[in-house]
């Protein structure tokens, strides 16, 4: 396959070849318009014609108007590949700020059993979804004020991306559920990860949210998977107000009603604890 991709660089000049190897040499596989320009040296018409002909030949695909991804050797010449979703994920946002969240999050922390096809990215910035190659990208606002709990980490061997840290995921989770497979999910993860979990950073991330139905779930998923931390979870019934949500947001309004946590529990615990045993 490698010989086949050199035959077809041969074919569109030394130019290319160069471009691509500079690509690579600097660790940029996904590229845009303007690098081609820089490295090239043509002229934007020129370098659009240029890597219009890349993709064609399937040097290259195409991810987004003046967006680009380097298609790797063994593929030959594949003209829709993606590469890495995450590293799409950071490119599409141009340099603004954001993580990766929810189940994207859950899958980096491999707090999943289960394949994610759609990619979730939290931002100040609004963000129109969009399909790039077949695969989902959803954006989410946050306001300014709720954007911390993020770090680096890996996504290949490669590149790096920004993605909520393990406390800010199950919190991300048990206020959206709906974007994580469901709060009996989002429970799942953190019984797996739940000798990494820094509990009293959890609750402070918790209370500096100050959303009422993150701090009962919480609450009541700490409790019920024993975890032993009683100062900690006093800090959270202390804000605790008079009024009673649902467990689990996705299901109808069902189930007894647990003073202790202002919860409906529409969700059975034999569920809740199934998460154990899975």
């Amino acid at each position: 396959m490698r010989t086949k991709h050199i035959e077809t660089l041969k074919t569109l000049g030394s130019q290319a070849a160069r471009l691509v190897a500079t690509l690579y040499e600097r660790g940029r596989p996904i590229f845009t318009l303007a690098e081609v320009s820089d490295i090239t040296g043509l002229e934007s018409p020129s370098a659009r014609s240029f890597v219009r002909k890349l993709v064609s030949r399937g040097v290259a695909a195409r991810l987004r108007p003046g967006l680009f991804t380097l298609v790797p050797f063994e593929l030959g010449l594949e003209r829709e590949y993606l590469g890495n979703p995450y590293v799409v994920a950071r490119e599409l946002m141009k340099g603004e700020p954001y993580y990766l969240s929810h189940a994207s999050a859950m899958d980096i922390h491999r707090m999943v059993t289960q394949p994610q096809l759609v990619v979730y990215v939290t931002s100040p910035k609004p963000m129109r979804g969009r399909v790039v190659l077949g695969t989902e990208f959803r954006f989410f606002r946050c306001k300014p004020s709720h954007f911390f709990g993020m770090s680096e980490c890996w996504a290949d061997k490669q590149e790096k991306v920004v993605v909520s840290d393990l406390e800010r995921t199950v919190l991300d989770g048990l206020k959206h559920s709906d974007y994580c497979g469901g709060l009996t999910e989002v429970a799942k993860g953190l019984w797996m990860r739940r000798a990494d979990l820094d509990v009293r950073k959890l609750v402070n991330y918790a209370l500096r949210l100050d959303i009422g139905a993150v701090i009962r779930r919480l609450g009541y998923l700490l409790e019920a998977y024993g975890i032993d931390a009683p100062e900690e979870i006093e800090r959270l019934r202390g804000h605790l107000t008079a009024t009673y949500l649902l467990l689990d947001p996705l299901l109808p309004p069902e189930g007894k009603f647990l003073a202790r946590w202002r919860l409906r529990i529409n969700v059975s615990s034999e569920e809740i604890q199934a998460a154990v045993t899975t």
